[in-house]
Protein backbone atom coordinates (compact mmCIF):
# COMPACT_ATOMS: atom_id res chain seq x y z
CA UNK A 1 0.00 0.00 0.00
CA UNK A 2 2.98 2.13 0.62
CA UNK A 3 6.25 1.71 -0.97
CA UNK A 4 9.21 4.39 -0.83
CA UNK A 5 12.69 3.94 -2.56
CA UNK A 6 15.53 5.70 -1.54
CA UNK A 7 13.99 8.76 -0.27
CA UNK A 8 14.58 11.92 0.44
CA UNK A 9 13.88 15.21 1.75
CA UNK A 10 16.28 18.16 2.15
CA UNK A 11 15.47 22.26 3.27
CA UNK A 12 17.04 25.12 3.01
CA UNK A 13 19.74 26.06 5.57
CA UNK A 14 20.09 29.40 7.34
CA UNK A 15 22.87 30.10 5.34
CA UNK A 16 22.26 28.58 2.61
CA UNK A 17 23.48 25.28 3.00
CA UNK A 18 21.18 22.33 2.45
CA UNK A 19 19.91 20.10 5.44
CA UNK A 20 19.32 16.64 4.74
CA UNK A 21 15.97 15.93 7.49
CA UNK A 22 15.24 12.72 5.94
CA UNK A 23 16.64 9.62 3.92
CA UNK A 24 17.67 7.55 1.85
CA UNK A 25 14.48 5.94 3.48
CA UNK A 26 13.50 2.52 2.17
CA UNK A 27 10.01 1.29 3.22
CA UNK A 28 7.04 -1.34 2.59
CA UNK A 29 3.67 -1.17 4.50
CA UNK A 30 1.27 -3.87 3.36
CA UNK A 31 -2.21 -3.17 2.78
CA UNK A 32 -4.34 -3.47 5.96
CA UNK A 33 -1.13 -3.64 8.23
CA UNK A 34 -0.86 -1.32 11.16
CA UNK A 35 3.09 -0.39 11.59
CA UNK A 36 4.65 1.81 14.53
CA UNK A 37 7.40 3.79 13.77
CA UNK A 38 9.81 5.08 16.87
CA UNK A 39 12.98 7.38 16.47
CA UNK A 40 14.67 10.01 18.68
CA UNK A 41 13.16 13.57 17.94
CA UNK A 42 13.74 15.53 14.91
CA UNK A 43 14.64 12.15 13.15
CA UNK A 44 12.02 12.84 10.37
CA UNK A 45 8.91 11.23 11.69
CA UNK A 46 6.12 13.51 10.91
CA UNK A 47 8.14 14.90 7.61
CA UNK A 48 7.59 11.07 6.55
CA UNK A 49 3.87 10.97 7.38
CA UNK A 50 4.05 14.65 5.28
CA UNK A 51 5.42 13.37 2.27
CA UNK A 52 3.06 10.06 2.45
CA UNK A 53 -0.13 12.32 2.67
CA UNK A 54 0.79 14.61 0.31
CA UNK A 55 1.59 17.87 2.14
CA UNK A 56 5.03 17.89 1.04
CA UNK A 57 6.93 16.68 -1.99
CA UNK A 58 10.17 14.04 -1.91
CA UNK A 59 13.51 15.84 -3.19
CA UNK A 60 14.81 12.98 -4.42
CA UNK A 61 13.72 9.14 -4.45
CA UNK A 62 10.30 7.94 -5.22
CA UNK A 63 6.84 7.55 -3.19
CA UNK A 64 3.86 5.35 -3.85
CA UNK A 65 0.71 5.16 -2.33
CA UNK A 66 -1.96 2.60 -3.83
CA UNK A 67 -4.86 4.16 -2.21
CA UNK A 68 -6.98 7.34 -2.04
CA UNK A 69 -5.74 10.55 -0.43
CA UNK A 70 -4.83 9.58 2.65
CA UNK A 71 -5.88 11.24 5.74
CA UNK A 72 -3.41 12.58 9.05
CA UNK A 73 -3.91 12.55 12.39
CA UNK A 74 -2.09 14.98 13.94
CA UNK A 75 -0.74 15.23 18.09
CA UNK A 76 -3.10 17.36 19.94
CA UNK A 77 -6.25 19.21 19.30
CA UNK A 78 -7.30 19.78 15.73
CA UNK A 79 -10.61 20.03 16.02
CA UNK A 80 -12.45 23.26 14.59
CA UNK A 81 -13.20 25.29 17.84
CA UNK A 82 -16.14 27.44 15.93
CA UNK A 83 -17.81 23.55 15.02
CA UNK A 84 -19.92 21.47 17.33
CA UNK A 85 -18.61 17.83 17.50
CA UNK A 86 -20.98 16.42 15.30
CA UNK A 87 -19.86 19.56 12.26
CA UNK A 88 -16.53 18.16 13.31
CA UNK A 89 -16.84 14.96 11.91
CA UNK A 90 -18.92 15.74 8.85
CA UNK A 91 -16.49 18.52 7.77
CA UNK A 92 -14.48 15.62 5.45
CA UNK A 93 -17.97 14.48 4.08
CA UNK A 94 -18.96 17.77 3.08
CA UNK A 95 -15.62 18.30 1.26
CA UNK A 96 -16.38 14.83 -0.66
CA UNK A 97 -19.91 16.20 -1.59
CA UNK A 98 -21.65 13.22 0.47
CA UNK A 99 -25.43 14.03 0.05
CA UNK A 100 -26.80 15.29 3.33
CA UNK A 101 -28.77 11.62 4.11
CA UNK A 102 -25.01 10.35 3.41
CA UNK A 103 -23.69 12.41 5.96
CA UNK A 104 -25.82 11.55 8.78
CA UNK A 105 -25.61 8.20 8.67
CA UNK A 106 -21.91 8.34 8.46
CA UNK A 107 -22.16 10.89 11.48
CA UNK A 108 -23.78 8.98 13.31
CA UNK A 109 -22.51 6.16 13.07
CA UNK A 110 -18.93 7.07 13.95
CA UNK A 111 -19.64 8.86 17.02
CA UNK A 112 -21.66 6.18 18.09
CA UNK A 113 -18.58 3.71 17.30
CA UNK A 114 -16.83 6.47 20.17
CA UNK A 115 -19.10 7.11 22.44
CA UNK A 116 -19.60 10.48 21.71
CA UNK A 117 -23.56 10.40 20.69
CA UNK A 118 -24.68 12.53 23.14
CA UNK A 119 -21.74 15.16 23.13
CA UNK A 120 -23.19 15.49 19.15
CA UNK A 121 -23.70 19.25 19.63
CA UNK A 122 -21.50 19.81 21.89
CA UNK A 123 -18.19 22.56 21.24
CA UNK A 124 -14.53 21.96 21.60
CA UNK A 125 -14.26 24.05 24.80
CA UNK A 126 -17.01 21.54 26.66
CA UNK A 127 -14.75 18.56 26.00
CA UNK A 128 -11.65 16.76 27.96
CA UNK A 129 -8.62 16.16 25.67
CA UNK A 130 -9.48 12.35 25.36
CA UNK A 131 -12.99 13.29 24.15
CA UNK A 132 -11.15 15.56 21.61
CA UNK A 133 -8.63 13.05 20.60
CA UNK A 134 -11.78 11.13 19.84
CA UNK A 135 -13.58 13.52 17.97
CA UNK A 136 -10.12 13.50 15.93
CA UNK A 137 -10.11 9.46 15.38
CA UNK A 138 -13.93 9.96 14.25
CA UNK A 139 -13.04 12.20 11.90
CA UNK A 140 -10.41 10.69 10.03
CA UNK A 141 -12.48 7.44 10.22
CA UNK A 142 -15.83 8.89 9.09
CA UNK A 143 -14.86 8.98 5.09
CA UNK A 144 -13.71 5.07 5.04
CA UNK A 145 -10.21 5.93 4.14
CA UNK A 146 -7.51 2.93 3.24
CA UNK A 147 -4.33 4.69 4.85
CA UNK A 148 -4.33 6.73 8.02
CA UNK A 149 -1.29 8.39 9.16
CA UNK A 150 -1.60 8.92 12.72
CA UNK A 151 1.54 11.45 14.22
CA UNK A 152 1.63 10.65 18.05
CA UNK A 153 -2.08 11.13 18.40
CA UNK A 154 -2.11 10.47 22.07
CA UNK A 155 0.94 12.11 22.84
CA UNK A 156 -0.18 14.92 25.02
CA UNK A 157 -2.77 12.81 27.12
CA UNK A 158 -2.47 11.16 30.69
CA UNK A 159 -1.64 7.83 30.45
CA UNK A 160 -5.14 6.21 31.61
CA UNK A 161 -6.39 8.31 28.51
CA UNK A 162 -3.85 7.19 26.33
CA UNK A 163 -4.25 3.68 27.33
CA UNK A 164 -8.14 4.07 26.91
CA UNK A 165 -8.13 5.63 23.54
CA UNK A 166 -5.13 2.69 22.46
CA UNK A 167 -8.19 0.41 22.97
CA UNK A 168 -10.56 1.83 21.53
CA UNK A 169 -8.32 2.62 18.12
CA UNK A 170 -7.84 -1.20 17.73
CA UNK A 171 -11.50 -1.92 18.47
CA UNK A 172 -12.18 0.11 14.99
CA UNK A 173 -9.36 -0.94 13.32
CA UNK A 174 -10.78 -4.45 14.18
CA UNK A 175 -14.08 -3.94 13.19
CA UNK A 176 -15.46 -4.62 9.74
CA UNK A 177 -15.45 -1.54 7.74
CA UNK A 178 -17.54 -2.58 4.26
CA UNK A 179 -20.60 -5.12 4.02
CA UNK A 180 -18.61 -6.55 0.22
CA UNK A 181 -15.51 -6.58 2.37
CA UNK A 182 -15.68 -7.62 5.62
CA UNK A 183 -12.29 -8.65 6.83
CA UNK A 184 -10.45 -5.87 5.49
CA UNK A 185 -8.49 -3.51 7.60
CA UNK A 186 -7.36 0.28 7.18
CA UNK A 187 -3.36 0.60 6.61
CA UNK A 188 -2.00 2.42 9.39
CA UNK A 189 1.21 4.07 9.49
CA UNK A 190 1.45 5.34 13.34
CA UNK A 191 4.40 7.45 15.15
CA UNK A 192 4.99 7.76 18.57
CA UNK A 193 7.75 7.68 21.30
CA UNK A 194 6.14 5.50 23.39
CA UNK A 195 7.44 2.03 23.01
CA UNK A 196 4.81 0.61 24.79
CA UNK A 197 2.31 1.89 22.73
CA UNK A 198 3.91 0.82 19.55
CA UNK A 199 3.93 -2.76 20.57
CA UNK A 200 0.53 -2.66 21.97
CA UNK A 201 -0.53 -1.19 18.63
CA UNK A 202 1.44 -2.54 15.82
CA UNK A 203 2.01 -5.60 13.33
CA UNK A 204 5.69 -4.30 12.91
CA UNK A 205 7.68 -1.68 14.66
CA UNK A 206 10.32 -0.06 12.77
CA UNK A 207 12.63 2.09 14.15
CA UNK A 208 14.43 5.39 12.82
CA UNK A 209 18.01 6.35 13.28
CA UNK A 210 18.55 10.35 14.32
CA UNK A 211 18.25 12.77 11.15
CA UNK A 212 18.56 12.51 8.25
CA UNK A 213 16.11 9.23 9.38
CA UNK A 214 16.46 6.11 7.94
CA UNK A 215 15.12 2.90 9.07
CA UNK A 216 17.87 0.91 10.55
CA UNK A 217 15.69 -2.15 12.91
CA UNK A 218 12.43 -3.63 12.08
CA UNK A 219 10.71 -5.66 14.86
CA UNK A 220 7.67 -8.06 14.00
CA UNK A 221 5.66 -7.98 17.16
CA UNK A 222 4.14 -11.43 18.22
CA UNK A 223 1.30 -11.05 20.18
CA UNK A 224 -2.15 -12.30 18.54
CA UNK A 225 -4.68 -10.54 17.99
CA UNK A 226 -7.41 -8.74 19.72
CA UNK A 227 -5.51 -7.13 21.98
CA UNK A 228 -5.45 -5.22 25.10
CA UNK A 229 -2.79 -3.31 25.82
CA UNK A 230 -2.50 -3.36 30.00
CA UNK A 231 -2.98 -7.70 29.82
CA UNK A 232 0.10 -7.73 26.79
CA UNK A 233 2.32 -5.93 29.85
CA UNK A 234 2.04 -8.96 32.12
CA UNK A 235 3.18 -11.30 28.76
CA UNK A 236 6.88 -11.47 29.65
CA UNK A 237 7.86 -11.54 25.87
CA UNK A 238 6.52 -7.71 26.37
CA UNK A 239 9.50 -6.63 28.57
CA UNK A 240 12.06 -8.53 26.34
CA UNK A 241 10.99 -6.87 22.65
CA UNK A 242 10.67 -3.39 24.48
CA UNK A 243 14.32 -4.01 25.37
CA UNK A 244 15.39 -4.80 22.16
CA UNK A 245 13.64 -1.53 20.98
CA UNK A 246 15.65 0.36 23.68
CA UNK A 247 18.85 -1.10 22.17
CA UNK A 248 17.85 -0.60 18.98
CA UNK A 249 17.39 3.18 19.54
CA UNK A 250 20.91 3.60 20.90
CA UNK A 251 22.81 6.21 18.87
Amino acid sequence: MITARQLVKTYPGPDGSTIRALGPLDLQVAAGEFVCIVGPSGCGKSTLLRLIAGLDQPTSGSLEVGASQPVLVFQGDSTFPWLTVHDNVEYPLKLRGWSEPERESAVSRQLALVGLSDFAEAYPYQLSGGMKQRVALARAWVSDPQVLLMDEPFGALDEQTRVVLQNELLKLWERPQRAESPTQRKTILFVTHAIDEALALADRVLVMSSAPGRIVHELRVPFARPRDPIQLKRDPRFGELAYALWQALKP
